[in-house]
């Protein structure tokens, strides 16, 4: 194994609708994010291309060093509340995952953060009760690991876009002084994450089983379609506006929110004032405003340019889209490093 010699950084972020990397000026610490590329989820032959166009090669030269973010359909990330009598007794973590989060312990790789900060939980002072438990399948890190590695890319970091997503939210959300909850949304094909973010942290986390597939149903019988199958087929070929039909499409979805924020408020006594939707398709993007209008709220806007400069992030005009699409949101969180912000 060798690895081709490269002080610059690169950033891969694979989520369920696209393939998003980055060329960076450094690996880590105050950077400029230098060029971007898009590829298809899946499309290995594509992503191959991306980073020899990145590092300017036309055949590979060992492997490439990268900062991996995934988005496995079963990951976990759910907020939990510790009973600190029990935090060192040796079984009490895979109980809790257990019986809360109905998920085999023994076949995850988990890591339990402080839910204010995202810090690892310190399990010898355990002070604090909020806590964050996240995690990946164990054969699935194993899979990514070496489908990486045929790829000729050495994972330095595997994180979980979502967590990495989440903490750039509430470091934001910190940056600004906002004392507004923001409800954010990863829509999937089969489920949707719900997150609520704080300046403080991470508030409160619960799936949703309610994703696209659920919404081709809705599509075949508004359209009148002879079967589900063409619904599908539409519904994902990006050839017909489905702004019309949203309020059709999300109606289960809205009032699963409508339960979860309703719970929210009542436990906090906050109004959610936003929604932030990540990870959205292309073409979906119109998704989100329509959940904020059926849920009174409006869409998360985000001035980036002040807390990047803050944060020692440059962006330069090859890589703009960065700044100004929200689907690189992900990969952004990857890149910054909040341990190396410039005094």
């Amino acid at each position: 194994m060798f690895f081709s010699a490269n002080s610059q950084g690169f950033f891969i972020d694979q989520n369920e609708h696209a393939t998003m990397v980055a060329r960076t000026s450094a690996p880590t610490g105050a950077l400029v994010v230098e060029e971007v590329r898009e590829c298809p989820p899946g499309d290995n032959a594509a992503l191959s291309a991306v980073l020899l166009e990145l590092q300017h090669r036309k055949t590979a030269a060992g492997y490439v060093h990268a900062t991996c973010g995934v988005s496995p359909a079963k990951r976990l990330v759910r907020r939990a509340t510790l009973d600190l009598k029990r935090v060192k007794e040796p079984a009490y973590m895979n109980e809790l995952v257990s019986s809360q989060f109905r998920v085999e312990p023994d076949q995850y790789s988990l890591a339990m953060l402080n839910a204010s900060d995202g810090i690892d939980y310190d399990f010898n002072k355990a002070a604090q009760k909020e806590v964050v438990i996240c995690g990946l399948q164990s054969d699935e890190v194993i899979a990514t690991q070496n489908a990486l590695l045929e790829l000729d890319i050495y994972p330095d970091r595997i994180e979980l876009t979502t967590l990495a997503m989440l903490g750039l939210l509430a470091d934001y959300l910190a940056f600004t002084k906002s004392k507004v909850p923001v409800l954010v949304l990863e829509l999937g094909t089969e489920m949707t994450h719900s997150f609520i973010v704080t300046a403080g942290g991470l508030d409160a986390a619960r799936p949703i089983p309610q994703g696209f597939e659920a919404m081709i149903p809705v599509v075949q019988k508004e359209l009148g379609l002879k079967d589900e199958e063409s619904a599908k087929k539409l519904f994902y070929s990006n050839t017909f506006d489905f702004t019309g039909m949203g309020a059709a499409l999300i109606k289960k979805l809205v009032k699963e929110l409508q339960s979860s924020i309703g719970f929210y408020e009542v436990q906090t006594g906050q109004s959610i004032g936003h929604v932030f939707c990540m990870q959205m398709p292309p073409k979906m993007t119109w998704l989100g405003g329509a959940i904020a209008g059926m849920l009174g709220v409006t869409g998360l806007k985000l001035d980036l340019q002040p807390w990047l400069q803050a944060r020692g992030v440059t962006i330069s005009e090859e890589a703009a889209v960065v700044g100004r699409d929200l689907r690189w949101l992900g990969l952004l969180g990857l890149i910054v490093q909040y341990n190396n912000v410039p005094a």
